[in-house]
């Protein structure tokens, strides 16, 4: 299994197989990219933003002096109409990439779809397998509402957090009550599961959710299982950031807005998955997220899917790279996971972890030691990968089934990131994404002699504040 979703522990605990092979539990189906030549015929205008974003999407790239452009208009209804035929659906549109994702048993009529004049290219990116690894873990609802008596620190409101955020400076954040007020985050990830029933969220604005993974939408156990169920990759990742049980464990970011997004697939790994994460994203702009959580990445698909090659990892070549290095002039900040192939084969980076303008996340332990998965940079272009790094071994979190746990994984250490990449923000609210970025890296213990395990070091988010505000002050 090659997905960068989970952690080492999730590999094999959470979504490990059996062993076991079962019938893949729908029809066969496929679902080919349109990769469309304008938004000629768009009823939409740049003049009247608000009809197609919120107006806290418009308003934010208007703090940052950013203007909407012509890949914020959506792909026009006109056209996504003539793709809407007998024995053929449409699962969505990227307006950033103006494409089209449309799924049918019929090869034969996605290819005809392919031959009309709107469309530039045509991709396969989902084939259904005949069958699957059975999955050993199972949705389960049963959870604690309550922590073991050792799960505490005593008189510390850090609780078992303190080491992780003490070593980025958000400690210091947090005394000064910056702790994401007025902010908003949105997690990218495969499951949520009791993340509407644990104690620790109980507090937690969230302001919605929303399940990107269309083409399951064709099989019938898909549509009856609650977006709560499932894995919990995603509830762990959220605890890192919103988590708060005093003196047990409280998240970098527990006053903000959350909106928890489902884009992956935890059963195959296709292309089309990097449609869904696009897809994701645009939903978490159009309702204006400020900063995006992704513990995702990308490098190995299932046949016949070409996987991707080490000359691939330059920002441009992958479509989820590419909607990645939007983002930041879109007023986003977005963080990635590294992954975790550092002791694999691979090693490097995977998608979108390589994209321009993003912050990409590798792992330490709790003595500043690099976590050997972690996996490496620097990207194909030369560009300094990570970018940062923060605690991804013995990381603690809180799980799906409510107990306190210490997991490893960089998709734990982005979410520490994350959340005081908000919080930073919410003291310097005059800061575009692309300056935020930049002083997170300038913060960094290694800043001035980055390597490709490091990138540019531990970040130290107390200095970045207190030094702009210096800034601000001789100003």
């Amino acid at each position: 299994m090659n997905r960068i979703l989970a952690c080492l522990t999730l590999l094999f605990a959470v979504c490990a197989t059996t062993g076991a092979k079962v019938k893949y539990p729908g029809p066969k189906v496929f679902a080919y990219r349109y990769y469309l030549c304008d938004k000629q015929g768009s009823s939409y205008s740049l003049d009247r933003p608000t009809h197609f974003l919120s107006h806290q999407s418009v308003e934010r790239r208007r703090r940052q002096g950013l203007k909407v452009d012509s890949t914020d208009l959506p792909v026009p209804e006109s056209v996504i109409k003539r793709f809407r035929v007998k024995g053929a659906k449409v699962l969505g549109t990227s307006r950033w990439n103006n494409t089209i994702l449309v799924s049918s048993a019929d090869t034969a009529l996605l290819n005809r779809l392919s031959q009309q004049t709107c469309v530039k290219e045509a991709r396969m990116v989902f084939a259904s397998p005949d069958s699957i690894d059975e999955l050993s873990n199972r949705p389960y609802a049963n959870y604690r509402d309550h922590y073991n008596r050792w799960d505490s620190l005593r008189g510390d409101p850090l609780g078992m957090a303190r080491v992780q955020m003490e070593m980025v400076g958000g400690d210091l954040l947090y005394e000064k009550n910056l702790r994401g007020n007025g902010m908003t985050i949105a997690i990218l990830d495969g499951g949520f599961l009791n993340a509407n029933r644990l104690s620790c969220f109980s507090h937690t604005d969230i302001e919605g959710t929303r399940d990107f993974i269309a083409i399951h939408k064709l099989r019938k156990h898909y549509a009856e299982e609650d977006f709560f169920s499932g894995i919990d990759h995603g509830t762990r990742v959220f605890s890192a950031l919103a988590a708060e049980s005093e003196e047990v464990m409280v998240g970098t970011a527990p006053d903000a807005k959350f909106w928890l997004l489902k884009c992956e697939d935890p059963e195959t790994e296709m292309p089309i998955e990097e449609d869904y994460w696009a897809m994701a994203v645009e939903f978490a702009d159009s309702v204006g997220v400020d900063v995006v959580n992704s513990s995702l990445g990308y490098n190995t698909y299932d046949a016949p899917f070409r996987s991707y090659e080490l000359n691939d990892l330059d920002g441009k070549t992958a479509l989820i790279s590419r909607t990645a290095s939007m983002m930041a002039r879109k007023g986003i900040v977005l963080c990635n996971s590294a992954g975790n192939s550092g002791m694999g084969t691979w090693k490097k980076i995977t998608v979108p972890a390589d994209a321009f303008d993003i912050l990409t996340i590798g792992a330490i332990d709790q003595k500043g030691r690099n976590a050997a998965f972690s996996s490496v940079g620097p990207t194909q272009d030369g560009r300094v990968k990570p970018d940062i790094v923060a605690m991804g071994n013995g990381t603690a979190l809180i799980s799906g089934r409510g107990m306190l746990v210490h997991d490893m994984g960089t998709s734990f250490s982005t979410p520490i990131v994350t959340g005081l990449v908000a919080c930073l923000w919410q003291g310097l609210r005059h800061k575009t994404a692309l300056e935020i970025i930049d002083m997170v890296r300038h913060s960094a213990s290694h800043y001035s002699t980055p390597n490709n395990i490091y990138g540019y070091g531990i970040p130290n988010f107390w200095e970045a504040y207190s030094d702009e505000k210096r800034k601000d002050k001789n100003e």
